[in-house]
């Protein structure tokens, strides 16, 4: 693949986007769908049966008709390009290229690439081939565009002492598992960090993190505290906008990647449990002085931001169907 890029007068084919709904997923087709000039792009979340959830993203008899009417629908009027995310998405975007779509898939689908035109996947993954793309961490749409609206729109937070902190929480996992003990001992020594830099302590748990959990973060005191919708509207991207400090708990690749797209000094809570294929990308991020584990300090320190949806979405610019 050629990766000279066209004129900037030439623009992709307008996306079809594909996800199973799930938040993560979502929010990568959208973010590439964007950097490529098609923020509306129309989005079919999936609705597989059985068979799909069992076998995906190989092909068996009757597939077509087990991912969702809407995607049935779609197949009789094939879109130029495609996106999708997810193992899910890689079966609806396998389907799509047999019909004439130019498909996208974002993730490693865990059989052969040439099934799609485009892999994109974590370098992490070790995936190599012809039409591979290969990111540090996630797609997401965190940059200076979007952070400015995000200082406008959580205006509030910054009246807060600073140095602000924000803390970006997640959930024990397979990859991370954590005790509970060892968490609240990390949590204790995050405060009384914030507390002896006179600063603001901000918290954004997420779907991931456990009731129990949740109800060890009010006995920190933090200035600003989101659990769930009962919380009010989630202040996540006035956190990533505001924050001069960002601590993220290692489990989410995706937190860990809108988190590095800032500028703020990023420590990462909980790094020494993290295990497999996520583990190499914290690694590499620690190799590139973009994250610290976090031990106690909160000291400042250079961060340049890690921006790979717009790297990721010049690259295909040479590759798409070009509109008009």
């Amino acid at each position: 693949m050629s990766e000279s890029l066209p004129s900037l007068q030439q623009s992709v084919a307008a996306p079809l986007l594909l996800s199973d709904g799930h938040a993560g997923n979502q929010r990568q087709v959208e973010a590439l769908a964007r950097a490529l000039g098609h923020p509306g792009a129309a989005h079919i979340t999936l609705k597989p049966g059985t068979a799909a959830k069992v076998f995906a993203p190989r092909v068996f008899p009757g597939a077509s008709g087990t991912l969702g009417e809407a995607f049935a629908a779609c197949l009789q009027k094939p879109p130029a390009l495609v996106i999708g995310c997810g193992r899910q998405a890689a079966l609806a975007t396998r389907l799509l290229r047999a019909h004439g779509s130019f498909a996208v898939q974002i993730l490693h689908p865990r059989i052969n690439p040439r099934h799609w035109d485009v892999v994109i996947a974590p370098r992490h993954d070790g995936l190599i081939s012809t039409n591979i793309v290969q990111i540090d961490g996630s797609l997401h749409g965190v940059d200076d565009v979007s952070l400015a609206a995000a200082r406008d729109d959580f205006s509030e937070l910054g009246t807060l002492p600073a140095p602000r902190v924000a803390l970006l929480l997640g959930g024990a996992s397979k990859h991370w598992p954590i005790p509970t003990e060892a968490l609240l001992a990390a949590l204790k020594l995050l405060a009384q960090a914030v507390a002896t830099q006179q600063g603001t302590l901000l918290i954004s748990a997420s779907r991931r993190t456990p009731v129990a959990w949740q109800k060890l973060l009010p006995m920190l005191r933090p200035a600003r505290l989101w659990r769930d919708e009962r919380d009010g509207r989630n202040p996540y991207p006035g956190l990533l906008a505001w924050a001069d400090v960002i601590v993220c708990s290692a489990d989410s690749v995706n937190m860990l990647s809108e988190a590095a797209a800032t500028s703020a000094p990023l420590y990462v809570l909980g790094s020494e449990y993290l295990q497999g294929r996520p583990a190499q990308f914290l690694q590499h991020l620690q190799a590139q002085g973009r994250t610290r584990a976090f031990d106690g300090s909160l000291a400042a320190f250079a961060a340049t931001p890690l921006r790979e949806t717009a790297r990721v979405a010049a690259q295909l610019r040479a590759w798409l169907p070009i509109s008009g």
